[in-house]
């Protein structure tokens, strides 16, 4: 869990105008992001039933095809 200390401001109404980050904060933000993103391409591969094929064996078939191009 991250810890930030936004800063907000608001219009005459209450409504939020803006939200401001320190850089620090805002590179947590983005870190945590990057993190929720990873974890939901992993379910998502988790999930996929189509069949899959070994390591080495994708590397190879990617190596072959840089060399024909």
């Amino acid at each position: 869990m991250i810890s930030i200390d936004p800063k907000v401001s608001k219009d005459a109404n209450g409504k939020t105008k803006s939200v401001t980050l320190t850089a620090k904060d805002w590179d947590q933000v983005l870190d945590e992001l990057e993190e929720l993103e990873d974890i939901r391409a992993f379910d998502e591969a988790l999930a996929d039933d189509s069949p899959s094929i070994p390591f080495e064996e994708a590397i190879a078939e990617i190596e072959k095809n840089k060399l024909s191009d």
